[in-house]
């Protein structure tokens, strides 16, 4: 639907969009776009078969990294365009789905578990 180019603006303003505080806090992180999740990634996050991912997270939060974390490999953000694409249908509920991905990913990042999401409602 969307160029990726369009797709990778719609990262960038969800990323802009986010309060100054969080993206002052957010460090060693890059965050990427890709058309598809590779079958590795699907089998890592534990995606069960006919099921794909939106967004994951790779590396080491900030609440478990210690005095000794350095000279690593940034921690990366990953949007899969594609599988966002067919959830969401149409532009507006693209960016909207974009940017809940975004921040779903973040909070990650901030050392917030998937099921700490489920309990405040973030799913």
């Amino acid at each position: 639907m969307l160029s990726p180019e369009q797709f990778e603006q719609l990262v960038a303003r969800a990323l802009d969009d986010l309060p100054v505080y969080f993206q002052q806090k957010m460090s060693n992180i890059e965050v990427l776009v890709q058309p598809w999740p590779s079958q590795r990634e699907l089998r890592q996050a534990g995606v069960p078969p006919g099921e794909t991912l939106l967004g994951l997270y790779n590396g080491v939060p900030l609440t478990e990294r210690t005095h000794d974390y350095g000279l690593v490999p940034p921690d990366t953000i990953t949007l899969y365009q594609g599988p966002i694409e067919q959830a969401a249908g149409d532009p507006a509920e693209i960016e909207a789905l974009v940017r809940h991905v975004v921040i779903h990913e973040v909070a990650h990042h901030f050392g917030i578990s998937d099921d700490r999401l489920w309990e405040l409602g973030a799913y």
